[in-house]
């Protein structure tokens, strides 16, 4: 007996304007627009392919303004600076120096937490 196999879902081509597609777009926020079309026409709770979001970072301004606080804070230079004293045995850990480290903790763990909550994950 022949083994029977199944066959690929056929393609099924749509042509949109170039506003439509824009709007098909803005709705799926960040969905493949055809996972978004087939929910749509389907049912919200018909099974979800796995597949990865198009675009990940939910929030875009959070993103912006991370962005441009690590390239005013200098942060990865002035550790790498630090690093090097210590491995030299330069550095002098004084109260001012202890204060500062402290500080690029708080930083880098705030810029971490924004990080995580402009991508969507919340931990």
């Amino acid at each position: 007996m022949p083994e029977q196999t199944t066959k690929p879902a056929s393609p099924f081509c749509l042509r949109l304007t170039p506003e439509e597609r824009a709007t098909l777009e803005r709705e799926a926020a960040g969905l493949p627009l055809g996972e978004y079309i087939r929910k749509q026409v389907f049912d919200e709770n018909c099974l979800r392919r796995r597949t990865r979001n198009k675009h990940p970072v939910k929030d875009h301004k959070l993103l912006s303004q991370l962005l441009g606080e690590l390239g005013r804070l200098r942060l990865a230079n002035n550790l790498n600076q630090l690093a090097k004293s210590a491995n030299c045995g330069l550095l002098n850990l004084t109260p001012e120096v202890k204060t500062s480290l402290l500080n690029a903790c708080a930083d880098i763990r705030h810029i971490r937490e924004t990080l995580m909550k402009s991508l969507g994950l919340d931990r």
